[in-house]
């Protein structure tokens, strides 16, 4: 196929655009490039003959359709979101014109693109979003896919509104889409904001580990080349208006994950004392959600999808990529560090 990716130059989306290429897809990446993107993710497909790039902000609709226009996809994986709670705390604009505004704007522009090709029955719009939208799990609850939505941030609350409008492009105007919800995305690549790689580069540092309350807020990981699969395989085998979870069940408070990244630099890259005295416990942010678990039993069943990278071997292997590619993140760092002030 054909697919068109937006927001590839992130880290779910660079893990798409590798994984679709090197399964013999061709790729037009259309990005913004703002803080969170990074080219260098990418670099690798620079001269890649099926590999394309656009900068592009999906909330410009005349560029969408010119692009449209111009590479004739076969489908379209819209990854391009403001995604981070705390940043949609502070600054709430952003995520409600990028990922509901601009999932508006890609809806309609391929709806009329769609129109343009004769309905094609083979066409297929993938919206990739988040289980945050479900809310707060109780104890021994699973996500399944007809939860219902209670978003507690800013960031959920127009993840959820996008899907909604998904939905609605689909019934009201028989726009092919699928709808997927991940559970937390970890791996090489992330941009070291997110709680695994801020961990992993503050103790390399030398920095404190800030976690959030008394840390027992639990969260359920998925590698991103598992989800990148995943994605792919809801893009060419799911069920045209459905929703799919996706997750690998693995489930850690935070503290314990953040313990355990410990114990593997205490081996990786011993100092004097342990990189455990380093965390310190901060005030817990407005709406945080207490526990996030998936139920990917439909994927797995329909599918015959499951997660294949195991979280002791994954997290390893990721800790030791941030080890030996300091210099990818150290840019990063004190982007998103000034970007903040």
């Amino acid at each position: 196929m054909k697919i068109l990716v937006t927001g590839g130059a992130g880290f779910i989306g660079s893990a798409l655009v590798r994984k679709a290429i090197l399964n013999g897809h061709c790729v037009v990446n259309i990005d913004s490039l703002t803080y969170a993107a990074c080219t260098k993710n990418l670099e690798d497909l620079s001269n890649s003959e099926q590999y394309f790039f656009e900068k592009i902000d999906i909330r410009c609709s005349t560029a969408i359709s010119e692009v449209l226009n111009k590479y004739k996809p076969d489908a379209i994986m819209n990854l391009a979101a403001e995604s981070h709670v705390d940043r949609s705390i502070d600054e709430p604009s952003n995520f409600i014109q990028t990922n509901i505004v601009g999932t508006y704007n890609l809806l309609e522009c391929s709806r009329n693109y769609w129109k343009r090709k004769g309905e094609d029955k083979n066409f297929r719009f993938l919206h990739v979003s988040t289980d945050e939208v479900f809310g707060s799990a109780n104890n021994n609850e699973l996500f399944k896919e007809d939860t219902s939505y209670m978003p507690n941030s800013p960031y959920a609350a127009s993840k959820a509104s996008s899907d909604h409008l998904v939905r609605a492009w689909y019934k009201t105007f028989n726009l092919p889409t699928l709808v997927t919800h991940c559970s937390n995305n970890y791996g090489p690549y992330q941009f070291p904001e997110k709680l695994i790689p801020l961990i992993i580069t503050n103790a390399i540092e030398g920095r404190n580990l800030p976690i959030y309350g008394n840390g027992k807020n639990s969260r359920d990981w998925l590698h991103v080349e598992d989800h990148a699969d995943a994605l792919l395989l809801v893009l060419a085998k799911g069920t045209v208006g459905k929703s799919y979870n996706i997750g690998a069940n693995n489930e850690f408070e935070n503290i314990d994950l953040v313990k355990k990244i410990c114990e593997i630099l205490d081996k990786e890259i011993p100092r004097k004392k342990s990189y455990s005295n380093l965390i310190t416990f901060v005030d817990d942010r407005p709406g945080h959600d207490f526990r996030y678990a998936i139920d990917a039993s439909r994927i797995n069943k329909e599918l015959k999808w499951s997660a294949l990278i195991n979280f002791e071997i994954g997290l390893k292997k990721t800790i030791n990529w941030y080890i030996a590619n300091r210099d990818w993140w150290e840019t990063l760092k004190k982007r998103f560090e000034t970007n903040k002030r």
